[in-house]
């Protein structure tokens, strides 16, 4: 009989835990579910729970945006982007991925829109630094518009070397990387060697960094150098997606150990995918000049 009653009793505890239980199981807002798609690289399940909001806030319009721009919509992703800045008009995050989203309008648009969409992507990576010194990412996106861009457009070494002593401030390896990417620009290659070293030295255990030294080594045309140091990155961070990729990429570009990196790349597809990693689209692109078609 006591036994009985132990069991009625914990069965009544658990039935009036059972609503709490899927109090908790739904209290996830569609923000959240669809925040939690975007990091699984599912964006068109996520653009459609968040385009059945009635009210969209800031944060999901930035999300909005997020997905447009993983899925290569830079209009829609830029416009969506635009919406959450100007609901949020201090938020430097915002301002950075309208940047990024016009950067890459600028990429793929024809040449009488390509410079407006330029100065517009410099102008908010320049905001998004100004709103917040301590946005690593847009330090690093605005010194690569200054590297790369003309003078026309508000680029210049000189900017770039201004951006890399800010970088250095916050990130040192990431400063000698700054530094790198300078001196190759300006044909001073034992010096960009030498800061990418340095770099790695500063981050031993960051396999960016030893990815950074290969691809360059390869590009330098030192081909056992390179492979000793992709060896050493996939030694770092064994089965590491960005290790596939990188290595795979560099193996396309240079149209060498093209059944290698068609291994690499399908281990790439096969694996479980961040927004941080490079999009499949761009695997599967570089897969299908890795088999010549």
């Amino acid at each position: 009989m006591m036994e009985t009653n132990v069991i009625r009793g914990f069965s009544m505890r658990g039935l009036l835990l059972f609503p709490l239980a899927l109090t908790g199981l739904f209290a996830e807002s569609p923000l959240q579910r669809a925040e939690q798609l975007y990091e699984r690289t599912n964006y068109l399940t996520s653009l459609s729970l968040l385009h059945e909001m009635a009210q969209p806030g800031a944060s999901a319009y930035c999300l909005i945006g997020k997905d447009y721009f993983m899925l290569g919509d830079y209009k829609k992703a830029s416009d969506a982007f635009q919406r959450a800045f100007a609901m949020d008009p201090k938020n430097s995050e915002y301002a950075h991925w309208l940047g990024r989203a016009l950067g890459r309008r600028a990429e793929t648009s024809g040449p009488f829109t390509a410079p407006m969409h330029a100065s517009k992507a410099r102008q908010y990576f320049e905001e998004a630094v100004a709103l917040d010194p301590n946005n690593e990412e847009a330090l690093n996106d605005l010194f690569d518009y200054y590297l790369q861009a003309p003078g026309f457009l508000g680029g210049g070494y000189e900017k770039a070397e201004a951006v890399a002593r800010r970088i250095a401030e916050r990130n040192e390896a990431e400063g000698h990387f700054a530094q790198a990417q300078l001196a190759d620009k300006r044909k001073q290659y034992d010096t960009a060697e030498e800061q990418l070293r340095r770099a790695m030295e500063l981050a031993p255990r960051q396999v960016g960094r030893v990815l950074d030294l290969a691809r360059y080594l390869a590009r330098r045309g030192r081909i056992p150098e390179s492979e000793a140091a992709f060896d050493r990155a996939e030694q770092l961070a064994p089965r590491s997606p960005r290790v596939y990729f990188v290595r795979a990429r560099t193996y396309v570009e240079e149209k060498r150990n093209l059944e290698k990196a068609k291994e690499l790349l399908i281990k790439y597809l096969q694996s479980d995918l961040t927004p941080d990693d490079d999009p499949r689209e761009q695997a599967e692109k570089l897969l299908r000049q890795a088999s010549g078609a």
